[in-house]
């Protein structure tokens, strides 16, 4: 099956004329977002929330039209951290030389750019609610929980454990709540990592958010784990395509902080990276992200 024909993210508008490189499957830079030279603005995030992330950063921009442009990017957090580390980014053949003014992302990945000395604190942000189950439409298999994945038909995309550790081992433990729940053993998932029964798992590359629905539209696997706004949105935008399951045993996780981010400051946050980490704390961004399956993270409760 042809790459999926994802919709433009860009937090300002885009001419959509013939000055646009793309070839599906090859030259994709789906996670950078902006125009890196405009931009006074530029956000480094974590991708799991890019459908809402994308729509404050483009009712910040209308907000505050002298920003020009937000440059954004929407990768896994290590790859945010290399860009922090190294002070750029190699993009196939491009080098993308840039520093960032604000990062969003789980909590140990801020925690390592605090470490760095890259940021001086980061604060609570959005949480998922919980993880579903991605299916092609209409679940042709009747996929509905942890027993469904023993069948011998039915092969289960991850996250790669060691390229997106947080989110596999967010999905992991999920996948073990289920199936304790159920009363059975998914013993396909007890191998090394980075070693899967080929018939019944497949593991993505690096950028999970992107891979997973690709993976049931090419029929390389029957059902993903994913966090549940992202089964949302993937049912979304491409309604033809993708369903989703979320068993009572992970709708229980609703109240949790599974999927957690975090936001702050690199550095002095330059010019407007302060009113940006103000804005993501309005109201207006709560509800955004809400109409997106994500809600507000709770501040720690001191003792």
């Amino acid at each position: 099956m042809a790459s999926l024909n994802w919709p433009d993210e860009a937090a300002g508008p885009t001419d959509g004329g013939e000055a646009r490189l793309v070839q599906p499957g090859s030259n994709v830079c789906l996670d950078f977002h902006g125009d890196p030279l405009r931009a006074r603005l530029m956000v480094v995030s974590d991708g799991n929330h890019h459908m809402a992330l994308r729509e404050v950063l483009a009712a910040f921009l209308a907000e505050n039209p002298a920003v020009e442009d937000i440059f954004y990017t929407t990768t896994p957090p290590r790859v945010a951290l290399r860009l922090l580390c190294a002070g750029h980014l190699d993009i196939g053949n491009l080098r993308l030389s840039a520093k960032p003014h604000v990062m969003i992302g789980p909590p140990p990945a801020l925690d390592q750019a605090v470490a760095g000395g890259h940021m001086a604190a980061h604060r609570p942000f959005m949480r998922s609610r919980g993880v579903a189950l991605l299916v092609r439409k209409g679940n042709p298999k009747r996929i509905l929980g942890a027993a469904d994945l023993l069948r011998d038909e039915v092969r289960l995309f991850l996250s790669n454990p060691l390229a997106e550790k947080v989110s596999y081992d967010t999905y992991l433990g999920a996948l073990r709540r289920l199936a304790a729940a159920e009363g059975v053993a998914l013993g396909f998932l007890d191998h090394p990592r980075g070693q899967p029964d080929p018939g019944k798992l497949l593991y993505g590359g690096s950028i999970h958010h992107r891979e997973a629905p690709q993976a049931l539209a090419d029929t390389m696997a029957d059902v993903a784990v994913v966090f549940y706004h992202l089964a949302l949105r993937y049912q979304r935008i491409f309604p033809d395509l993708f369903d989703f399951v979320q068993p009572a045993a992970w709708a229980r996780d609703h109240g949790s902080e599974v999927g957690r981010t975090d936001c702050g400051l690199v550095g002095d946050g330059g010019e407007w990276g302060g009113a940006l980490l103000d804005y993501l704390a309005t109201e207006s961004v709560t509800q955004l992200y809400r109409a997106h399956g994500l809600e507000r993270a709770l501040l720690p409760q001191t003792p």
